[in-house]
C-alpha cells in the first residue's frame, strides 16, 4: 500500500505488539531523511502479514525520529529483526551516518480514552509521557487513573489518550492526540494538567515523566510529535 500522512489506528485488535523506538540523529535536519529512508525501506520490500503498519514521526526539538510499529505478534517481529533487519538498517546506516538507536520497547495497547465530540477529527500532533512502574499492577493503576481523570472534565484539544503497557511491566506511555500544539501548551499550564499530575503522584509503584526520562537523556521528558508519514500494510478488521 502506499505510503499516507494518517495517524495509526491505535485500537485495532489484531496488533497484539506495538513497538516504539527513537533514532536520535546527529542534526535536526536528517529528522526527515531518516524518517523517509525507512518507510521506503519497508515500502519496496516484501513485507511479512504480521507487520501491520509502520508510522514515523518527527520530535518538535529535533532530536529524533520515533517509529511506531503494530505486529500481529512478538515472535514474527523478532524474526524479522534476526533475518531482515541488519541488511535493513546497513543501508539506511551508508546513507544516513551518526543514527544513534536506543532500541524499541514493546508494549500492549490497554485502553484508550476518547471523547465522544472528537471522534473522527484528525490529530496535529503527538505527545509521549512515559511512566516509569514496578510492575503490571501499578502499570493498570497508572493507566486507569488517566482515564478516570480525563473523563471528569473536557480537556479543550485533547483528541485522544491511549494507553500502553511494556512487557516488562516497567513502564506506561500515554500515547495522547491533540488537535495543535497550541492546545498542548494551553493544557501544559492549566488546572487539568495539575490535577492529573496530583492524582498521578499518589499512586504507589509508579514514576513521572521526568523521572522515566532520565534514562535517556537525550531525549525530552515530555516528547511532542508530529506527523512524518505512514505505511498501511494490513488493514484493520472490518468493524474495528
Amino acid at each position: 500500500m502506499p505510503l499516507s500522512t494518517d495517524f495509526p489506528d491505535v485500537r485495532r485488535p489484531d496488533a497484539a505488539t506495538v513497538l516504539v523506538s527513537p533514532w536520535i540523529v546527529p542534526a535536526a535536519g536528517l529528522q526527515a531523511p531518516a524518517a523517509a529512508s525507512v518507510l521506503a525501506e519497508w515500502e519496496h520490500r516484501q513485507r511479512p502479514d504480521a507487520m501491520l503498519s509502520l508510522t514515523a514521526f518527527l520530535s518538535t526539538d529535533g532530536s529524533h525520529v520515533l517509529h511506531y510499529a503494530q505486529w500481529t505478534d512478538d515472535d514474527a517481529h523478532r524474526e524479522w529483526v534476526r533475518t531482515g533487519r541488519p541488511a535493513a538498517v546497513r543501508r539506511i546506516d551508508r546513507a544516513l551516518a551518526g543514527i544513534r538507536r536506543p532500541g524499541p520497547v514493546r508494549y500492549r495497547w490497554y485502553r484508550s480514552h476518547v471523547p465522544a465530540e472528537t471522534a473522527g477529527l484528525r490529530p496535529g500532533l503527538l505527545v509521549t509521557p512515559a511512566h516509569a512502574t514496578d510492575g503490571p499492577a501499578a502499570q493498570r493503576a497508572v493507566a486507569d487513573t488517566v482515564v478516570a481523570v480525563l473523563r471528569e472534565e473536557r480537556v479543550p484539544g485533547l483528541l485522544g489518550v491511549h494507553l500502553h503497557l511494556s512487557r516488562d511491566g516497567r513502564r506506561v506511555l500515554r500515547y495522547t492526540e491533540w488537535t495543535d500544539d497550541a492546545a498542548w501548551h494551553a493544557h501544559a499550564g492549566g488546572g487539568h494538567a495539575a490535577r492529573l499530575d496530583a492524582a498521578l503522584a499518589g499512586l504507589a509503584g509508579a514514576a513521572p515523566p521526568d523521572r522515566e526520562a532520565a534514562a535517556h537523556p537525550d531525549l525530552p521528558a515530555v516528547p511532542r510529535y508530529h506527523l512524518y508519514g505512514s505505511l498501511l500494510n494490513v488493514a484493520p478488521p472490518q468493524g474495528a
